[in-house]
């Protein structure tokens, strides 16, 4: 290896000149170099000129490709510039059809789109909105949307359907997205949540205050619950006065309506008085609570309301059972029937009604007429009678119409006695009908109706009955019986006639009208 590693060595020094050789031939050779230096640069420059030269004429080919190319080009965006108009004006891609008119469903919903998006900004800065002006730059947006939606004038969803002679046999017609509704929906969610975002404000405060006074007014309270309701506003009171810096007193609706006129003179802000409207809302809800929690009357069970108006107080140590009974009784003796209308409220079993009803009979009390009439209108049988006993002209519209019940021959015969009670002589027309009515009871009832009522203008159809040898009996005889109970020389003779008749009901009524007479 030593022999081949010596080899290249001696070849490397016998190429390599000695030093002065090198420097001789080097300065020998610089004015060739510099020369050829400077043929070079002269070379370079000319072939730089040249392909400088070859560069042009390409560009300008080049220049002219591109020219011709952008003429293409130009003509190319000229033409389709035409045809971009054309599809401005009917787009084919979205909203135009394939005979080439507008698609209105396609148009209907890139606007539904639109507003949609807006919707949900709307969304996005109602959750981001801290203050009140926030949230009216919210509502003066969702303003803006619910007009564009009336706009917009959706076309009905329906109107898009084919016909169904179009549809195959077993295909449905596609269910179609009502835009108008879908947005509207969605705005009135916006719209709800944006109120519910507001707030509270003074007036809430004020609101709550005249709530709970209105509670106050409207309710009736036992002793008990007098004292706790007035505890309750004294507390409120308190409570408001520290928070709003003034002197507030009292425990009635009277300082109840001093508190809210000074709320509503602080002028309080949603934002900068928030704590202040905060903790007066809290003020006012133990004001409710304590006015809920109060002792009212109607609490009180059946028997703790009575025992409370005193009802029970007119009972000895000797008394019928149930209780409310004997005090019934009582009471109906001292014709007290506010007593008998207040069981009657509170005891509501058919059993006491019946009783307090047939007292409200024995009684004849127009005081207790208006209770009666709720009673009557649902066709109570012995309240149309109690109303009748009344003889008060209030009773009349409460027994007035059932004088036609004919379907119900019994409510409309107790009625007809009624209305004859009352003397309601405006009705006697109505009544005088039925003396021909296929119900003999009713027929009956009718010409002793017209007696009580006293209308010399019956008399000639009550002659009518009597005079009538196909009527029965007892028709007959309450038509003897109404002549003399109208009791003009007419009424009388018209009766009278009748005594010497072989029925013994009729002659005996007129041989009364006889006697009158003489």
């Amino acid at each position: 290896m030593s022999d081949g590693d010596e080899e290249p060595a001696d070849s490397e020094a016998a190429e390599s000149p000695a030093p002065d050789e090198t420097a001789a031939e080097a300065s020998a050779d610089e004015p060739e170099e510099a020369a050829d230096a400077a043929d070079a640069s002269e070379a370079e420059e000319a072939t730089d000129t040249a392909e400088s030269a070859d560069d042009a004429a390409e560009d300008g080919e080049g220049a002219d490709e591109s020219d011709a190319a952008e003429d293409e080009s130009g003509d190319s965006e000229s033409d389709a510039g035409e045809v971009a108009s054309e599809d401005a004006e009917t787009p084919e891609d979205d909203t135009t059809g394939e005979d080439g008119e507008v698609d209105v469903r396609a148009a209907e919903r890139e606007r539904y789109e639109e507003l949609a998006a807006d919707l949900e900004a709307a969304e996005e800065t109602l959750e981001a909105a801290e203050t009140e002006a926030d949230l009216d730059d919210v509502e003066a947006s969702l303003e803006e949307i619910e007009a564009g939606i009336e706009d917009a004038a959706f076309t009905d969803p329906e109107e898009f359907q084919p016909d169904e002679e179009e549809l195959d046999e077993d295909e449905e017609p596609e269910e179609l997205l009502d835009f108008e509704e879908e947005l509207t929906n969605e705005l009135q969610d916006l719209q709800d949540e944006l109120e519910e975002q507001r707030g509270p404000y003074g007036e809430d405060v004020v609101s709550e205050i005249e709530s709970a006074k209105s509670t106050v007014e409207g309710t009736r309270w036992t002793d008990t619950g007098d004292e706790q309701v007035a505890a309750a506003i004294e507390s409120f009171l308190a409570d408001a006065a520290e928070v709003l810096g003034v002197d507030l007193a009292g425990d009635d609706v009277a300082a109840l309506e001093a508190a809210a006129d000074a709320v509503a003179d602080a002028e309080l802000d949603a934002d900068e008085d928030e704590a202040e409207i905060a903790a007066l809302l809290e003020a006012t809800d133990d004001l409710q609570s304590g006015i809920d929690d109060s002792q009212a009357f109607a609490d009180l069970s059946s028997r703790q309301k009575l025992q409370y108006e005193g009802f029970y107080d007119v009972l000895n140590k000797h008394k019928d059972y149930p209780p409310e009974w004997s005090a019934v009784k009582e009471w109906t003796k001292r014709d007290n029937a506010e007593m008998v209308a207040l069981c009657m409220e509170h005891f509501t079993s058919g059993y006491m009604e019946d009783h307090c009803l047939e007292a409200f009979v024995r009684m004849g009390n127009p005081d207790a007429i208006d209770v009666l009439k709720e009673k009557a209108q649902r066709r109570n049988l012995t309240a149309v009678k109690a109303l009748g006993k009344t003889g008060h002209p209030d009773a009349v519209d409460g027994v007035a119409d059932y004088i036609d019940s004919e379907s119900n021959p019994k409510l409309q015969r107790v009625a007809l006695r009624a209305i004859g009670e009352l003397g309601a002589t405006e009705y006697t027309e109505d009544v005088a009908q039925w003396l021909v009515a296929e119900n003999e009871d009713v027929r009956s009832q009718a010409a002793r109706a017209l007696g009580l009522l006293g209308d010399t203008r019956a008399v000639a159809p009550l002659r009518d009955v009597l005079e009538d040898d196909g009527e029965t009996e007892g028709v007959r005889a309450s038509a003897a019986w109404a002549l003399y109970q109208i009791g003009t020389a007419e009424a009388l003779a018209a009766a009278a006639e009748q005594a010497e008749t072989r029925s013994f009901l009729v002659q005996s009524e007129a041989e009364k009208a006889a006697a009158a007479l003489d």
